[in-house]
């Protein structure tokens, strides 16, 4: 009885890498540009809903961000068989690597969103308002198309 406990415990230590799947690291940092992405559009959204108060250096320092986050180049990070369909940890659809140059001319549609909404972020809290609407709608690009939910 103990052999057997002791082989199961130096089964379990052994075998769990083999069944915990680490991500690959470009997925890690395209999944870690997005949660720039997302901290900055949070707070850039805040400001313009009112539920943040408006701080223009603030606004100015996540307006920056996203346009650095923008010029990031993208091949590196979306290697073949980084997709939902290939590993788990996920959400991006085969669609991506069938389409990549459609998916770079979105990307670069965010960053002409994300340099607009750099030129007038630390200006006043109306400005931002229209800019996360085309914001948004760049991101909505490419998630409705190229982003399996939830």
């Amino acid at each position: 009885m103990k052999s057997s406990f002791v082989a199961l415990a130096a089964l379990a230590v052994f075998a769990t890498p083999t069944f915990a799947q680490e991500l690959p690291q470009a997925v890690k940092a395209r999944q870690g540009q997005f949660n720039i992405m997302a901290l900055n559009l949070g707070i850039l959204g805040g400001m313009a809903r009112g539920t943040v108060d408006y701080d223009a250096d603030a606004a100015q320092a996540a307006a920056d961000s996203l346009v650095a986050v923008s010029m990031v180049s993208q091949p590196a990070l979306w290697p073949e068989g980084t997709d939902s369909m290939s590993i788990d940890g996920t959400r991006a659809m085969p669609a991506i690597w069938e389409n990549i140059d459609d998916v770079m001319a979105k990307w670069a549609g965010f960053g002409e969103a994300a340099t607009a909404m750099a030129a007038v972020a630390g200006t006043g809290k109306d400005a931002i308002g229209p800019n996360m609407g085309a914001l948004g709608a760049a991101c909505k690009a490419c998630h409705d198309t190229y982003r399996a939910p939830e």
